[in-house]
């Protein structure tokens, strides 16, 4: 698992710009993401909400989601960045749809607004995960 630091503060950049099309009308907590897919193309997504807070989507799965509409399969890099003191943690489904398009290679960049940083694995980000 190898990236340099220029290219993770790019990805770092682009979830922060993504960042800023979050719709975050009842919690004001602003979520940003961007997929590298395996073909090198960038998809960018925020959280949007509803008032029924069930049907709000993370900014991280809208990326993915709009990825797989453009046809990605599998996730190179993917870098999320919120407004948090550390790198910001991903809630458990986003965890399990990020392991539905990731491999062993897939880069995983949990970014805050100050740019701290930390890389990890899939099984490190979500170890016993579920699949078939």
């Amino acid at each position: 698992m190898r990236i340099e630091e220029r290219e993770i503060f790019t990805l770092i950049d682009e979830a922060i710009e993504a960042r800023e099309n979050a719709y975050t009308k009842y919690s004001g907590f602003k979520v940003g993401a961007v997929v590298v897919d395996e073909n090198g193309n960038h998809h960018l997504g925020a959280n949007v909400e509803n008032a029924s807070y069930g049907l709000s989507n993370c900014g991280e799965r809208t990326a993915i989601f709009t990825g797989v509409t453009k046809g990605m399969k599998r996730i190179d890099k993917i870098c999320i960045v919120a407004d948090t003191s550390g790198p910001v943690s991903p809630c458990g489904a986003c965890r399990q749809v990020i392991k539905e398009f990731s491999t062993d290679d897939t880069i995983i960049i949990l970014a805050n607004l100050k740019k701290d940083y930390k890389i990890l694995t899939m099984e490190e980000l979500l170890p016993y995960g579920f699949e078939l």
